[in-house]
């Protein structure tokens, strides 16, 4: 290990954020509590375990030297999904409501980083305190535990900045105050604020109280639990389809525009073109997709194209933003809608938003980068730079978006080998791992919105839960760990 290496302020930082954790899950005791459920137990012990964990980690780091650098930045924030993950699963273990020690870790890791894969085949069937934990998960790592976390840390005089730099997604960091810890409060009040309103507006819309938070958390969070096994279709609502549908896609929006529309900056978000191509792809899809469940051969009435295009938009923004809630059983459509879904889970939201994918940001800037290829070869001697928002993108930040996008499409590659190896098939090893990299939940075949991951090998459940985190937190920030550079002095 390199010299100088301050394990002893990611020992402190890890304890600080499971105590954290602790309080959490404390709060799922409560709910457990409030509705009479026994497995209450379940949800203390897990919250000692962790205060314990935590304590301990605070105590081994006591006098740590406080600054950040970037490889404990980059340790911290991959660690602590996996810690989050393994304390996580201790509800679902100890109470037997998930009994298997893979299935457990599966679900919780697919919770935290908000993907939204399942094993579970009878989700009713949990407690309410199991199912508001499962949903708490994917709220807690919607906006990013660390991003959450970073309003704390400076009460234990700690600078975020590496941990910023490392958790946020995006070729650009966008900061909203000079001060990490403010920008990181800021963008926790719109969280919050977007979740409430959701939840008020599905209880007027008829949900119950409980359904509307669960639905909420997980809504904004882009994550995709449900409390129901058929999903958002359970509800047999168009009203809780569209305002969960306007949810979806107000997530999948970089989330500092909420910021800049709040001050009445509409400049900002006249000039985002990320925002203008994501609303247009979602449109454009959605158009597409609702067109192609028509049935031309009959009459159709409004209510039949109503739900057409319903059904359409709905899936659309669901994969897009990678919430992954369902309707429908988009199996039994045409496989044109399959080309398309998988598309989108690839390119997935905006930077800045909850959601996964390669980002919409990263699209514009490939598509951009190779139409002004074109210019240059017509036009050798011109200079053609690349532009985003007026400015013009450096060749730096044009370099790490190309790598990125191979990276990503190579690991796609290698992912679905892989899983093709373990036994799965080639409709699943593709679609599960694309999925999972982007955090989307479901994909196609057996993992379709009406199956789960249920039955898929053990080692493919271990392989997708690292590629659910490596999606999460951007590729480098985890591959980066596997390099003997990072590693040196």
């Amino acid at each position: 290990m390199a010299k100088n290496f301050n394990l002893k302020l990611i020992l402190r930082l890890l304890g600080i954020l499971l105590l954290l954790e602790s309080v959490f899950i404390l709060s799922s005791a409560l709910v457990s509590v409030i509705y009479g459920d026994d497995d209450w137990t379940c949800f203390a012990i897990s919250s000692l375990v962790c205060v314990i964990f935590g304590v301990s980690g605070v105590l081994a780091g006591k006098n740590a030297p406080q600054e950040i650098g970037k490889r404990e930045g980059t340790i911290i924030v991959s660690f602590i999904w996996i810690v989050f993950s393994l304390f996580g699963l201790l509800p679902f273990w100890l109470s037997g409501t998930i009994p298997n020690y893979t299935d457990a870790f599966f679900e919780t890791m697919s919770g935290f980083t908000t993907t939204g894969a399942s094993v579970l085949n009878d989700i009713e069937s949990l407690s309410h305190g199991m199912l508001y934990w499962r949903s708490l998960t994917q709220w807690i790592g919607g906006l990013g535990i660390i991003v959450i976390s970073l309003a704390i840390l400076p009460l234990f005089g700690i600078s975020g900045n590496q941990l910023f730099a490392a958790e946020s997604t995006g070729p650009t960091k966008d900061r909203i105050h000079p001060k990490i810890s403010e920008t990181a409060k800021r963008l926790f009040i719109i969280y919050v604020g977007l979740t409430v309103a959701e939840i008020v507006l599905l209880r007027i819309a008829g949900m119950e109280w409980f359904d509307a938070i669960c639905h909420s958390y997980t809504t904004i969070a882009t994550g995709g639990f449900s409390t129901k096994q058929a999903s958002i279709a359970y509800f047999n609502s168009p009203l809780i389809e569209y305002i969960i549908m306007g949810f979806m896609i107000l997530s999948g929006i970089n989330f500092s525009l909420f910021y800049f529309l709040g001050k009445g900056n509409f400049k900002k978000l006249r000039e985002n073109e990320e925002l203008k191509y994501y609303l247009m792809v979602i449109a454009g899809f959605a158009i597409i997709i609702s067109l192609s469940l028509i049935d031309y051969s009959k009459i159709t009435t409004f209510s039949e194209i109503e739900k057409a295009f319903r059904d359409g938009l709905f899936q659309v923004s669901s994969i897009i933003t990678t919430t992954g809630f369902a309707t429908v059983d988009y199996m039994f459509w045409k496989p044109l809608t399959w080309i398309i879904l998988l598309m989108i889970m690839i390119v997935g939201a905006s930077a800045g938003s909850t959601g996964g994918g390669i980002k919409m940001i990263r699209i514009i800037l490939v598509f951009k980068h190779c139409y002004y290829e074109f210019k240059r070869l017509i036009h050798p001697n011109a200079v053609v730079p690349v532009k985003y928002n007026q400015h013009i993108v450096s060749l730096n930040i044009m370099s790490r978006v190309l790598a990125f996008v191979v990276t990503y499409i190579i690991l796609i590659l290698f992912g679905a080998l892989i899983l093709s190896l373990s036994g799965m098939g080639f409709m699943e090893s593709l679609s599960g791992f694309i999925s999972s990299i982007s955090c989307v939940g479901p994909g196609l075949g057996e993992l379709g919105p009406a199956g789960n991951y249920a039955n898929i090998p053990t080692f493919s459940k271990w392989f997708l839960s690292l590629f659910m985190l490596v999606g999460r937190l951007e590729l480098f920030t985890v591959l980066l760990l596997f390099t003997p550079v990072f590693w040196k002095k």
